[in-house]
């Protein structure tokens, strides 16, 4: 293990604008170690209270702050952000194990973030509309829906943060913000920054909790009115109805099980790179990543030997000077369940191609080797479940096939799909069949201006984009009769 400075992980939770301990506390694992990297302070009831009623108290105020006002707050965080790099970065490498590398996405969606909203909130305007009698004037205006309480995953612990703190900042609702309890070391160190440049009490509050029964506390209370959460489409599900104590809005980017459909004109060395490329990174914790590769039989075989030569040459480990492209996942409960997912598999007929196991080299730590398998068939559960871990399955297709049914056979299905053609027609053709809120032809693209979001089962709303602010704003409408003073 690297030589660790506990204390530069050593943080405290942000409530009403003060750096505070919570009633009772986590303890973060890195699980590229197995060892503690902190043990940090989570709220309990009373604390939860104090950051919902501290979130009410400055509705008032910050949703009635000028934009200019708001864009000075939230570029001053964003310098902070950007002072502060490395050590944000540290955090995520440290909390979660994810390569490096990889943390340099979380930075940059935060620091994107806080300045495109910043830009876009001012592009939002009012809305005349017309009078059919000519008798009214009447206009659409955007005003703050209220106080936001956003959950966060723990697969990218800053990009999910990023996702809900520029919006939310821009559109003027006081936000408080629940990281996972597995990875609250980085959203802690943006409570600091927050402190640290003044923001105004209870503008932005970060708190996790060891329980879930401070966050149905928090979902249940009725000063929240919006909720908005990164997670699973099980989890969706509960905060709505945890929720349901009063009328809330909710915006969601919930769980998928991506299909792939990869035909004979494909480009097979984008197609393995793309598909192979994000499926591996960070061990497949990635809630776009491809789950079941359909190809077509006349590359069949081409595609499963590079996919193996991908899965058997992927680095693999947690070294900040190496150029490592996956790590560990993110416990051992969620390793158990990958190889439980693959024993079904393979007990069930499937062929183990690749990985399957711990790498060699890496005696300890939350590793599982990329891994490919083939001869996948619905009644497995590699097949049903968004498997979340670097496991990639290959189920060939030819005419006889129903493909658009078993790509869009997913309940909890709908967030992205892809497709490798160099067929135009054909691309546009499976575009229209696919029931999936993003598709992705011949590449993969994300970006803080583009919109993210599933249907379905997969969610409700949209991250990045102007259309996230949709989320944060309400649209109220103002009639003035006319030829009267």
């Amino acid at each position: 293990m690297k030589d660790l400075d506990v204390t530069r992980f050593t943080k405290k939770m942000y409530i009403a604008g003060e750096l505070t301990e919570g009633e009772t506390e986590v303890e973060v694992i890195n699980p590229a170690t197995d060892l503690p990297v902190a043990t940090v302070p989570a709220a309990g009831i009373g604390d939860a209270d104090r950051a919902l009623q501290a979130a009410k108290d400055a509705f008032p105020a910050w949703s009635k702050t000028s934009i200019a006002e708001r864009q000075g707050w939230m570029h001053k965080l964003r310098d902070a952000v950007i002072a502060n790099e490395e050590h944000l970065r540290d955090c995520i490498h440290y909390e979660l194990g994810k390569p490096w590398g990889a943390t340099e996405e979380d930075f940059n969606s935060l620091k994107d973030s806080l300045a495109f909203y910043a830009e876009e909130i001012a592009r939002v305007s009012d809305t005349a509309l017309p009078d059919r009698a000519g008798t009214h004037d009447h206009r659409l205006v955007h005003e703050p829906v209220g106080v936001a309480l956003a959950y966060l995953a723990w697969n990218f612990p800053l990009l999910n943060l990023a996702f809900k703190i520029g919006p939310a900042m821009a559109a003027g609702c006081p936000i408080i913000i629940r990281p996972s309890e597995k990875t609250p070391i980085s959203a802690y160190a943006v409570g600091e920054l927050c402190h640290q440049i003044g923001l105004p009490a209870g503008v932005v509050q970060i708190l996790t909790s060891a329980t879930t029964d401070v966050a149905d506390h928090m979902t249940a209370s009725d000063i929240p009115a919006l909720v908005t959460l990164i997670g699973s489409t099980a989890t969706g599900r509960h905060i709505m109805k945890t929720g349901a104590t009063t009328i809330k809005s909710y915006s969601m980017e919930l769980g998928g099980n991506a299909p792939a459909l990869v035909f004979p004109d494909a480009d097979l060395d984008l197609a393995i790179s793309t598909l192979c490329g994000v499926k591996f990174a960070h061990a497949g914790q990635i809630c776009v990543s491809p789950n079941r590769v359909f190809v077509h039989r006349d590359i069949y075989e081409d595609f499963k030997a590079r996919a193996v030569a991908f899965a058997n040459d992927t680095a693999i480990g947690w070294d900040k000077n190496a150029a490592i492209h996956t790590g560990p996942v993110v416990d051992e409960g969620a390793r158990g369940r990958m190889l439980g997912l693959i024993a079904d598999a393979t007990e069930k007929g499937a062929e183990l191609l690749a990985g399957g196991n711990r790498p060699e080299h890496l005696p300890t730590g939350s590793f599982l080797a990329p891994t490919v398998l083939t001869g996948i068939t619905p009644q497995m559960g590699l097949y049903q479940q968004e498997n979340f871990g670097p496991i990639i399955s290959i189920i060939p297709f030819d005419k006889d096939t129903d493909l658009a049914a078993m790509a869009n056979d997913c309940d909890d299905g709908g967030l992205t799909a892809y497709v490798f053609t160099s067929d135009l027609a054909r691309a546009e053709h499976w575009a229209q069949i696919l029931r999936y809120g993003e598709i992705q032809i011949n590449g993969v693209k994300y970006d803080i201006d583009l919109p993210h979001g599933g249907i379905g089962q997969s969610g409700i709303g949209h991250d990045c984009s102007t259309l996230a602010l949709d989320d944060y704003l309400i649209v109220k409408r103002v009639t003035r009769a006319l030829g009267v003073s």
